[in-house]
């Protein structure tokens, strides 16, 4: 009896499984998703919480394409079309009960391809990421992931903005900064993960995570903390060595309070004078920086100096230090996570980028429309606006800390301790190199947000940790020149996504990528074209049409 009952039991078995295929595999797709509303206990994740509650499933219908008149960048003016998807919205419990929850969005096409893609988020955070926006760096034309069948996935990192309130404020609490460091995605990945067991039956082949700015430090923070999670990783200008950062935009804005601020018909002087210097050293003048590491070899603002009175055709001397400052390394007073001990200077190129508003170049970045206040204001410099308000509620924890009396050394086991939360600068990815995993890094090199030479300081330490043949095996730096942080400025778009799942799943390593800089509205003209170069090539023109990516090639 035993042994005519085993294969009874098999079949048993595979009859089970074969009748639960997941909610939304099922006859009524809109009862499916409806189904997916209920609870997720904490076990089901992997970091300390409460659980999750699912607020709402909701079936959505498809729709198309949308482009508004005005967005803070290009990409965010496009709505892309939309599959007919399951809408998940919840929250994470914390476990401090004056912590704030973790949101979360989670997008289940009804026809999907067995993967998903995490997006990472911006800035501070505290606004709920959709993930049905075009992923960083994507080509204006291309389908979303979602309408490709991955399922999306975003989070708000664990607190909300309030209306009048720094968005550091967060800060205050360590169950929220530690969710806004690192634990936030991993909560919500495997939230993620267990909504996907639900609504197909099994878990996904491959998860992939892409993020740009802070949301390019969270895929570093994947692979360095979580190496485990994710199959593949797109992080676009990250802001890796945050704590340096932070402290360099607070020595960046006092280096141009008031007569020392550089105004808007100065800054295109010195913006001139780098492409005099710099622009036709690739062979050709069009505006665009190849080389900027090379040119730091080559400008000198120090030859912009007034010989006279102070006019917008000169720098005064207050003015040439601070752009001095801007360009030089930060040196810090104590050792951060990793060893590092300074934060290395930014530019030039693309000091006068405006192409789509304020989003670029040092109006936006550094010098905003006016110059340094204290308190910080919205109309300074982002990077003074952001870095102060990190220095008063991360690490003095003081919202009324007198900037003008900080010192690092005050603050020295405060600034590591948040060092080891933020900085995502740790070069030993042997764990997710081991598991398979991929990771792309691009640095836009006229970013003036965070400086791109500390991606390219990262990508070097990662090398010299591991060795030249192990990082190439599962790890590509690739620099933009003359784009900004958000993009603009010069050919910008590249389909990232599509060549990590074929370095993932193919085994084909990323290779003749090319950069698009296209117009904004349909049907998204390709307006001119680079090569996406690996560090440390830059494109190099060879002759014919300058807006061609085969007109340029990629050398030392």
């Amino acid at each position: 009896m035993r042994i005519l009952a085993l294969p009874l039991l098999i079949s048993g078995l595979a009859l089970s499984a074969c009748s639960n295929p997941g909610a939304l595999r099922a006859g009524d797709v809109a009862a499916g998703c409806a189904a997916l509303a209920a609870p997720i206990d904490a076990s089901k994740i992997g970091l300390p919480s409460a659980g999750a509650t699912i607020d709402s499933a909701t079936l959505m219908t498809p729709s198309g394409l949308s482009v508004a008149e005005r967005g803070p960048t290009p990409a965010a003016t496009i709505t892309p079309a939309a599959p007919q998807y399951c809408k998940v919205l919840g929250r994470i419990a914390p476990v401090d009960p004056k912590a704030p929850a973790i949101q979360f969005e989670v997008n289940l096409p009804t026809s999907w391809n067995g993967r998903s893609v995490q997006y990472g988020g911006g800035g501070f955070n505290g606004v709920l990421i959709t993930g049905l926006t075009l992923l960083p760096a994507a080509p204006y034309e291309k389908p979303s992931p979602l309408a490709q069948g991955f399922v999306t996935v975003g989070t708000d990192s664990g607190h909300q903005n309030q209306p009048n309130q720094p968005p550091q404020v967060f800060a205050l609490n360590d169950e929220a900064l530690l969710n806004f460091a690192h634990a936030s995605y991993k909560k919500v990945r495997d939230v993620s993960v267990d909504l996907m067991k639900r609504a197909y039956g099994r878990a996904p082949d491959k998860l992939y995570f892409m993020g740009s700015s802070e949301g390019g430090r969270e895929g570093l923070t994947m692979a360095q903390r979580y190496p485990n999670d994710f199959d593949g990783i797109f992080s676009r200008v990250p802001v890796i060595h945050w704590t340096g950062l932070q402290h360099a935009g607070l020595r960046d804005g006092f280096a141009t309070m008031g007569e020392a601020w550089i105004r808007p018909a100065q800054v295109k002087l010195v913006h001139d004078a780098v492409l005099a210097a710099c622009d036709a050293a690739d062979g050709v003048a069009d505006g665009i920086v190849s080389d900027p590491a090379g040119c730091r070899r080559r400008f000198d603002v120090a030859r912009l100096r007034c010989s006279g009175a102070p006019n917008d055709q000169c720098l005064s001397d207050a003015q040439v230090r601070a752009v001095q400052g801007l360009q030089s390394p930060l040196q810090l007073e104590v050792e951060l996570a990793n060893g590092l001990r300074e934060y290395p200077g930014r530019g030039p190129s693309g000091e006068n980028l405006t192409s789509f508003g304020p989003t670029g170049g040092w109006t936006a970045w550094w010098l905003g429309a006016a110059a340094p206040a204290l308190p910080p204001q919205p109309n300074n410099g982002i990077a003074w606006f952001y870095g102060a308000g990190a220095i008063q509620y991360f690490y003095a924890r003081d919202p009324s800390a007198d900037l003008r009396n900080y010192r690092v050394s005050n603050h020295a086991a405060r600034v590591r301790e948040v060092s080891a939360l933020m900085d995502s600068t740790n070069p030993d990815l042997t764990a997710f190199a081991a598991r398979g995993g991929k990771l792309v890094m691009l640095e836009n090199m006229a970013d003036y947000a965070q400086s791109p030479y500390a991606g390219i300081g990262y990508y070097e330490s990662v090398v010299g940790k591991m060795g030249r043949s192990a990082a190439d095996g599962f790890m590509r730096l690739y620099t933009a020149p003359g784009v900004d942080h958000v993009g603009t400025g010069a050919p910008a778009n590249v389909d990232m996504l599509s060549a990590l799942v074929d370095w993932v799943e193919r085994g084909k390593a990323p290779e003749g990528l090319t950069l698009v800089e296209q117009s904004a509205k349909p049907p998204f003209t390709v307006l001119r074209s680079r090569p996406l170069c690996q560090w440390p090539l830059v494109p190099r023109y060879k002759g014919g049409d300058a807006a061609n990516a085969a007109s340029f090639a990629c050398e030392p």
